[in-house]
């Protein structure tokens, strides 16, 4: 497996001036292009450009967040160098034969299939699962997932029983 480091530089927020460069925009892509191809020459590639939070600190107790556009570069790990064997000089490198790769062998057609499952009620399931079922899988299937917006039916006993102080308050 590939082994990766990164690295985040800020992105330029100002043109750079150059011999045939005219205009703020040329100027501005200009000076990433400048960025791009440094970053190449030392072995990087180019991923992605974010946007992301920072928050700094403003005055003596208070912070903000300020947004910052970055590029996001990788290049690949050098492979590890082989451990010298015991008694060998550390000036002689240490050479190490080809390690091939292992040989994949394909499974048999006849390998035993994972068992399925499938959630009660589910009208997508395939044949042969076997049913799961779920104390909330009915309840699941049966909501339509809209709201009930309907108004409230008669008063709940803590109104009646705030009404009720309330007239013998009066009274």
């Amino acid at each position: 497996m590939q082994a990766f480091e990164y690295k985040v530089v800020p992105a330029p927020h100002k043109g750079t001036k150059a011999k045939g460069v005219k205009g703020p925009e040329s100027r501005f892509a200009y000076s990433i292009e400048t960025t791009l191809n440094e970053m190449a020459a030392e072995g990087w590639e180019y991923q992605r450009a974010e946007l992301l939070p920072s928050e700094e600190r403003s005055g003596l107790t208070g912070s903000t967040t300020k947004w910052r556009n970055v590029l996001v570069f990788r290049r690949a790990l050098a492979a590890e160098p082989a451990q010298a064997a015991p008694g060998l000089s550390s000036a002689a490198p240490a050479v190490s034969a080809p390690v091939a790769a292992p040989e994949v062998t394909p499974q048999p057609a006849t390998a035993a299939a994972p068992t399925l499952t499938a959630t009660a009620g589910d009208p997508e399931a395939p044949e042969g699962a076997t049913p799961v079922p779920g104390v909330g899988a009915a309840k699941m299937q049966a909501d339509d997932g809209v709201e009930e917006l309907s108004p409230v039916a008669g008063m709940t006993a803590a109104l009646k029983a705030r009404a009720k102080l309330r007239s013998s308050d009066e009274d």
